[in-house]
């Protein structure tokens, strides 16, 4: 039987990218500043205008927020107002309340804080169950042997491509390439093993008086051909430029953008399900992010420790409690034999190596920190720079699981 698996991916320039920068700029930009920030910020941008709302709570930061969005702005390359957006044209709008206070008490002291005595809250051993989760909601982790990265293939394949338009225009070597761009890849893999791409899509904003050919041409050989390793490509592989035809107008001008519109470029492009939270803008008392970090985070010790060669951690929580009110694993019958899923569901839940309380999450893989900004683009997932992808439990999981 042959399967087609396709996943996309969007440049830094794409207007629903533009808007999670700006969130995830304004987060680092309070944390820096006070690392227990409660920041929950979404971002709309169109054209000329960037409007910012949410809710932020903090003591002692000041953040001039017009300042962060325009350097964000600045920073992906709207730069010229004949791109239809500018960094120093833009209005910009802001819309900035506090926490709920409810939101609040539930996230300072979890409902199994709560019921603590004093003297046992001044135990250590309880110490990580004073953060309640800041909302519920339940969380996808995944991973798969099929590349080093331990990511879906075709989804690696859509961010390199995005990831090298980018390089190419900002090195000057492709000048008339914009901002905005997409990639798909579609991979197909047949019952013998063998696997190869089927078809590429590739559509990228461009400068008017830039030709089709042109584009096709130097998006295959620049692009493409650098990206996708040659024995993954045939002669029937299905090219598609531009298919629309010309891209002049795009980004913010072209498109409305907002935060957390693209989940499934976030995560695994679209190979498992996903538990539907958004990332971007939030401090990581939300545990649609940090407890999504901590699934992947999970998921990839497994897949790395050898017990799967593909694991999926979904971890569900309740607003206001600590503990997970869910563990689930799935190792699509790639599992070691011996070791069951509901085992290491169980291991989970046991707290050891894996505390997946909110306050542990944050500790462990230190979250309280300016570093969401670079996670706006080319996915938060397969690349080692975060400390959710580290592999640091395998001895733990082969030594607890046997």
């Amino acid at each position: 039987m042959r399967q087609y698996f396709t996943s996309e991916s969007v440049s830094e320039g794409h207007p629903d990218k533009l808007a999670d920068l700006i969130s995830d700029s304004i987060l680092d930009e309070f944390l820096r500043q006070e690392p227990a920030a409660r920041v929950a910020v979404e971002t709309l941008v169109t054209t000329g205008l960037v409007m910012v709302a949410g809710e932020i709570t903090a003591k002692d930061a000041y953040v001039d927020i017009p300042k962060v969005v325009r350097d964000a702005v600045r920073s992906v390359g709207y730069t010229r107002a004949k791109f239809g957006f500018d960094a120093d044209s833009c209005s910009v709008i802001t819309a900035i309340d506090e926490q709920s206070p409810d939101i609040e008490a539930g996230v300072n002291a979890s409902q199994e804080w709560r019921a603590l005595t004093e003297a046992q809250r001044r135990d250590p051993a309880h110490r990580l169950s004073q953060v309640g989760a800041g909302d519920q909601g339940l969380m996808i982790g995944y991973a798969t042997d099929e590349t080093p990265e331990l990511m879906p293939l075709q989804l690696v394949l859509a961010h390199g491509l995005v990831r090298r338009l980018a390089e190419l225009r900002r090195s000057g070597q492709l000048d008339y390439l914009r901002p905005d761009a997409k990639a798909q890849v579609t991979v197909v893999r047949e019952d013998s093993g063998e696997v190869w791409v089927d078809t590429v899509v590739v559509s990228t904003q461009h400068r008017e008086d830039i030709s089709q050919e042109t584009i096709c041409r130097d998006v295959w050989e620049q692009v493409v051909q650098p990206v996708i390793p040659p024995a993954l490509l045939r002669e029937a592989t299905h090219r598609h430029i531009n298919p629309a035809g010309p891209f002049v107008t795009g980004g913010p001008h072209g498109d409305t953008g907002l935060t957390g519109r693209k989940i499934i470029v976030d995560t695994y492009g679209g190979a498992v399900p996903h538990g539907g939270g958004a990332f971007s803008g939030k401090d990581p008392t939300k545990v649609d992010r940090s407890g999504a970090y901590y699934a992947r985070y999970i998921a990839k010790n497994l897949v790395a420790a050898g017990l799967a060669r593909r694991a999926l951690v979904e971890i569900a929580y309740a607003i206001g409690r600590a503990h997970p009110v869910s563990v689930r694993v799935e190792t699509f019958g790639t599992g070691l034999r011996g070791v069951s899923d509901q085992q290491i569901a169980d291991l989970i839940q046991g707290g050891d190596p894996f505390d997946a309380r909110p306050r542990a999450i944050i500790e462990q893989l230190d979250l309280q920190r300016p570093i969401y900004a670079r996670t706006a683009a080319y996915g938060h997932f397969g690349r080692s720079e975060f400390p959710w992808e580290r592999t640091d439990q395998v001895a733990a999981l082969r030594a607890k699981l046997g």
